[in-house]
């Protein structure tokens, strides 16, 4: 409401990661940058629009700091140049000064990677594609972690050589790899979490688990990297992942399938077939899960 004008629907850069996750939101959003709200707080800012809904326009605030920007270019321009002398005299300094501040600014980031499929039966890999997205679904409901979007992370391996490297390119200190190994029901899940500026691991854990009990590793593999990250966490945000959303191993295998359809990254129509009517099916024999099955139907 500060940063925008009348018809903008206006979100913060952290709903907006949430939003980018499902096709079908992501070519409305359009990054504005930083704008400053209530009490002088900076808030990262995306514009909602399509050719429906919302306002495409620049809002004012922004149209405004446009011009100030360019009033400043020339004055910025010569400030640059005395500065890059400074910069190039002082590179070793320099360089292990960024190195620190980015690692203090992003404690408490991570990355979680696609999980291997370890189960003798490769059909089973929809089990581990589900496994992830609802660990990383869990981490990215807490407000204190920077989570890295599904879609940024998808066309990695689930156990890459390159970790420094690839924690570099999403911005992040910290990544999960883990993997699944299904049996009739019982379930084996593995992960590890990495430090990746040392590639060091900062915690690794097994649960033997049957798939009536798979919602509680989720929930404590979420709960154990908060407090591995020191990250803050509310008492609703743990309720929210803790939350099982059904007693129904049978649903919950159909909702899992359909996620798998709905998470591929090529949108063909037999995906959306897929999706549809496994997640129907979850719905049919669970209705509680309704309205996860719908979130997951708007990206099929």
């Amino acid at each position: 409401m500060d940063c925008g004008d009348a018809g903008h629907i206006l979100v913060s850069r952290h709903v907006a990661e949430d939003l980018e996750q499902y096709p079908r939101w992501r070519s409305f959003l359009h990054g504005l940058g930083e704008c400053e709200v209530k009490h002088g707080t900076q808030v990262g800012v995306v514009n909602l629009y399509s050719d429906e809904v919302g306002n495409s326009q620049l809002p004012k605030k922004f149209r405004a700091l446009k011009k100030r920007s360019a009033r400043m270019r020339w004055a910025a321009m010569t400030s640059a140049l005395l500065a890059l002398a400074a910069i190039v005299a002082g590179i070793p300094i320099l360089s292990r000064y960024r190195a620190g501040s980015t690692l203090a600014a992003s404690d408490k980031s991570i990355a979680v990677l696609p999980f291997e499929n370890r189960s003798r039966d490769s059909d089973n890999a929809y089990f581990a594609d589900g496994i992830q997205d609802e660990i990383l679904t869990r981490l990215s409901k807490i407000a204190d972690l920077k989570v890295i979007s599904r879609t940024s992370t998808q066309h990695y391996k689930s156990a890459p050589e390159n970790l420094p490297e690839i924690a570099r390119q999403l911005g992040v200190a910290h990544i999960l790899e883990g993997s699944v190994q299904k049996s009739g029901d019982s379930v084996r899940v593995n992960v590890q979490l990495i430090k990746a500026a040392n590639d060091s691991h900062l915690w690794a854990d097994t649960f033997d688990r049957k798939l009536t009990d798979i919602f509680s590793v989720e929930s404590e593999v979420a709960k154990t990297i908060a407090e591995q990250l020191r990250a803050h966490l509310s008492g609703q945000e743990e309720q929210v992942i803790a939350a099982k959303p059904t007693d129904n191993p049978e649903a919950y295998d159909a909702y899992l399938r359909g996620l798998a359809y709905s998470l591929k990254t090529v949108n063909t129509p037999a995906n959306a077939i897929g999706a549809q009517k496994y997640l129907r099916e979850a719905v049919r024999l669970d209705t509680p899960l309704r309205v996860a099955a719908r979130q997951a139907l708007n990206t099929a």
